[in-house]
């Protein structure tokens, strides 16, 4: 099967739908399929990864707000490259300009609707949720919902990478027609990585000892990641209790993190770590992992995480908040550093050595992406024999 995915929130710089998409074209290969990301770039090129599958960069504009993205507006050269690559299916996840391109591009494949995020709840609501509830900026917005079925209406089936984004927009009448939860590269990360060596270099960082607690957060600095928040909770506990923070990521915000922490010494912004064997060694020595943003519909990195056997501080909203069992996680209130800080405590009043036997046993139970692969590919099959259309059989 060759799935071509028109994707404008690929970006080399990009964060977790960068590292979905690239296991994805992996995964898929070693199953005897071919996927073709068109990504929006700087100039027309093309990236043949080794295993099978590929990159297509087509000269697109660039995002007003964020450099590390850009937007198609041409449709041509969309509508040329879907005809020369002949898929059996076409995923599009953006609800702007690309998803009618696709929609109305007139081959042979399947459409599919892969949906990674609810622009609603990342944007609209995280604007105006000071000043408004969410039912109210949901009245507010529900011609974005409208403007969304219009938009669904065009493709054969709409997929959610989990349960969370499915329940908030079957909330909202938006149609959906399959949750494929999303998985981890379980294969690098482990929690017989840890390394008491690393975590006390990475507490010396912080100007903290040995027997201090490490906290670690991993994401872009971007607005909807939170990390004020998460920052200022941790300011507070470490007036009750020796804690530090290690944030690993960089972008938008990063000269707006940096003067946040201003010269608290036991905050500390290193660049992203992009080496899966480093970055899961790094996850592994980490006392808790801590999450900012409430409104993610899978936590890729909390997963990672949690499959390298580290408990976990996040929000009780979104995808992550599913994975977070009391035996393992504590959660807060979104956007709410008191609250946050309260489950800093709690976690750091617990017996350490219990709490990571129970991370270390739900890590065998996190899904992997060889699973979602599967699923999907299971489902794009039924959808294509429904239709009545013949595929390219996987080897």
């Amino acid at each position: 099967m060759r799935i071509v995915d028109v994707n404008e929130i690929y970006s080399p710089t990009g964060g977790g739908v960068r590292t979905y998409i690239d296991r994805k074209i992996e995964v898929l290969a070693a199953m005897g399929h071919e996927l073709i990301v068109l990504a929006p770039g700087r100039e027309d090129r093309i990236e043949e990864r080794p295993g099978g599958g590929a990159v297509h960069y087509i000269k697109a504009m660039g995002m007003p707000f964020d450099a590390n993205y850009g937007l198609f507006w041409d449709a041509e050269p969309l509508r040329r490259r879907l005809d020369a690559l002949d898929p059996d299916v076409v995923e599009n996840c953006s609800p702007w300009r690309s998803a009618w391109v696709v929609a109305g591009w007139e081959g042979r494949a399947i459409r599919s609707f892969f949906m990674h995020n609810d622009n609603l709840e990342a944007y609209a609501k995280r604007w105006f949720k000071p000043v408004a509830s969410s039912g109210r900026i949901e009245r507010a917005f529900a011609w974005y919902d409208r403007y969304l079925g219009r938009c669904l209406a065009g493709y054969d089936t709409v997929v959610t990478n989990g349960p969370s984004l499915t329940r908030k927009l079957a909330g909202r009448g938006v149609r959906v027609d399959a949750t494929m939860p999303l998985g981890i590269e379980r294969g690098h990360f482990s929690p017989t990585l840890r390394d008491e060596g690393l975590r006390a270099a990475l507490l010396q960082q912080c100007g903290l000892p040995a027997e201090a607690q490490l906290l670690l957060g991993v994401g872009r600095h971007h607005p909807e990641k939170r990390w004020p928040t998460v920052i200022d909770a941790v300011r507070r506990v470490g007036t009750q209790a020796p804690v530090g923070l290690v944030i690993l990521g960089q972008g938008m915000d990063t000269r707006t993190l940096e003067k946040h922490i201003a010269d608290n010494p036991h905050i500390r912004l290193f660049r992203p770590v992009y080496d899966r064997r480093r970055l899961a060694t790094i996850m592994a020595s980490a006392d808790a992992y801590i999450h900012g943003c409430g409104t993610e519909t899978f936590g890729l990195v909390p997963a990672e995480a949690l499959a390298s056997g580290t408990p976990l501080i996040v929000p009780d909203g979104g995808g992550t908040a599913e994975i977070a069992h009391p035996r393992f996680a504590e959660v807060y209130e979104p956007r709410d550093a008191h609250s946050c800080a309260d489950a800093i405590l709690r976690m750091l009043g617990r017996d350490r050595a219990i709490v990571r036997r129970a991370a270390a046993v739900a890590a065998t139970r996190v899904r992997s992406d060889e699973q979602h692969a599967a699923d999907l590919v299971a489902h794009y099959a039924a959808v294509i024999a429904a239709k009545d259309q013949p595929f390219r059989r996987s080897a």
